[in-house]
């Protein structure tokens, strides 16, 4: 007998299985999740995992901002918790050219109801005594945000789409997605042919060969980021999640008096080949920046840490959009460092686009795949297109 479902997931970390559990939520529950190694074990678990709502545009920063809400109330909904914890985040900039962009940005996340504003050098130290600030500066902070567990939040929505009747199967290599008369009509991986008519990929990295396999080539590249896990010193207290333009670096507190501190970048490398590790010398210099931020941090034992990739887009936006001309297939991809902190609300959009025709909770249409051909471009206020 052949295996049949509703739609086919291509990808398990935390987008995958939001999409899936979002689904589900809406009624599609004959679904199936196919995960090539284990759930989270791509991108999802090499995230730093910050929850921060500036960005430059309005769409990436709705999502941001509701997917907290999701996130802050998770084990209530999911039944399994999210590890979130408020730590608040400071955005620090010291260029007029990005003292500006950030309180247009501000401006901007007001309008949208927003927790955020723009604090004072005086309010800032009050907030963040144990972190140094310089006289040129200007400062974002948002209260409300912080980070999150990957690995709780990933797995927590596959148990609840799997509790609603969705299938995964982990260890399953898609090999083949195939199509007849514009149609899709199947995915096909090393143990069996699934009949579907819906395909979504959202397979972070390997999604742009994923795709070519069906003739559809994305302009999607890679981008290595390292993450320093730092012990912090016992007297020191826990500080807030950073975004530090002006010495490049971010930063976040973990359990456990540990700091991860987030440097370096390297263009273009393969996700099957990348070096998952450290490069000592970005390690240096990471430390010394983030030493100027945190002088106490000159006391922080380094423990290691691992490298993860972006997969970008030319705009440093995502594309949530159907296929033109292949009926059926959906792609959720190129988050380009904003994924997990808007994981909720794409993995819901993404289900009303596909069992409404368009999203509704938020209109995404902006990050269609055709922009890249009209010129349509999202633009960061900042030269830092992780901020778009």
């Amino acid at each position: 007998m052949a295996t049949t479902a509703d739609a086919v997931i291509i990808g398990g970390g935390i987008m995958g299985c939001s999409i899936l559990y979002n689904l589900a939520a809406l009624g599609m529950t004959n679904t199936l999740l196919l995960e090539k190694d284990v759930l989270g074990s791509g991108s999802t678990s090499r995230s730093q995992a910050i929850l921060r709502m500036h960005y430059s545009n309005e769409v990436t920063s709705l999502l941001a901002w509701k997917s907290l809400e999701v996130i802050k109330n998770f084990e209530e909904l999911i039944g399994t918790p999210s590890g979130y914890t408020k730590s608040g985040y400071f955005l620090i900039v010291a260029d007029e050219a990005d003292k500006q962009a950030m309180r247009d940005n501000v401006a901007m996340h007001k309008s949208l109801g927003i927790a955020t504003s723009e604090v004072t050098l005086d309010e800032a130290r009050e907030i963040a005594p144990m972190l140094s600030f310089q006289d040129n500066e200007a400062f974002a902070y948002e209260p409300e945000s912080g980070y999150a567990d990957p690995y709780s939040m990933t797995t927590g929505y596959a148990s609840r789409a799997k509790d609603m009747g969705a299938r995964i199967k982990d260890g399953t290599t898609v090999t083949a997605i195939e199509m007849e008369g514009g149609k899709i009509t199947a995915v096909v991986t090393q143990d069996e042919r699934i009949e579907t008519g819906i395909v979504v990929v959202a397979a972070g990295p390997w999604s742009r060969p994923i795709l070519r396999t069906i003739g559809v080539d994305l302009p999607l590249g890679t981008v290595r980021h390292q993450i320093i896990n730092l012990r912090r010193p016992n007297d020191l207290p826990e500080h807030p999640a950073i975004g530090d333009i002006a010495n490049d670096f971010s930063s976040r507190p973990d359990i456990g008096f540990r700091t991860l501190l987030g440097v370096g970048e390297e263009e273009s490398p393969g996700p099957d080949s990348y070096n998952q590790g450290l490069d000592m010398p970005d390690v240096e210099s990471g430390l010394k920046r983030l030493v100027k931020r945190i002088p106490a941090m000159s006391q922080a034992l380094f423990q290691g840490g691992w490298s993860g990739l972006f997969t970008t887009t030319p705009d440093w936006h995502q594309i949530l959009d159907g296929v033109e001309g292949i009926d059926g297939l959906y792609c959720a991809v190129g988050f380009s460092g904003h994924g997990f902190k808007e994981s909720p609300m794409i993995g819901l959009t993404m289900a009303e686009l596909i069992t409404q025709g368009k999203a509704s909770t938020i209109d995404i249409s902006m990050l269609n795949m055709a922009r890249f051909n009209n010129g349509k471009l999202l633009r960061s206020r900042y030269t830092m297109q992780v901020l778009a």
